[in-house]
């Protein structure tokens, strides 16, 4: 199981986990969604208290990741394979572009 903080600006918003079912959920943060319960990190994703679960990442992260050649220089330098999209996320994240930003929590590549 991989999980990240999901940060708007400095705060903290939400949990972001993989399972090691290869399953993904979302979760705003109980204080996040009483003081901020209209800052949602994507149309898509409003604030609210129940988790959002996919099959697959959530498009919202998988556009965090770079992509074209920055892309194939985080997947030489940090030896990740393109297919597995929660370790860019992971690895390229922490200091994107825009409000959003994924701080890694655990790091499980097996």
């Amino acid at each position: 199981m991989r999980q990240a903080r999901i940060l708007y600006g400095d705060i903290y918003c939400g949990l972001l986990t993989e399972t090691n079912d290869g399953e993904y959920t979302f979760k705003y943060d109980e204080t996040y969604v009483s003081k901020y319960p209209n800052l949602f990190i994507t149309f898509t994703m409003p604030v609210r208290e129940a988790a959002y679960s996919e099959k697959r990442l959530f498009p919202f992260f998988e556009g965090l990741i770079p992509e074209g050649w920055l892309l194939d220089i985080a997947t030489k330098n940090w030896r990740i394979n393109r297919n597995d999209r929660m370790g860019l996320l992971l690895a390229c994240c922490q200091n994107c572009i825009g409000a959003v930003s994924v701080e890694p929590l655990n790091i499980d590549h097996g």
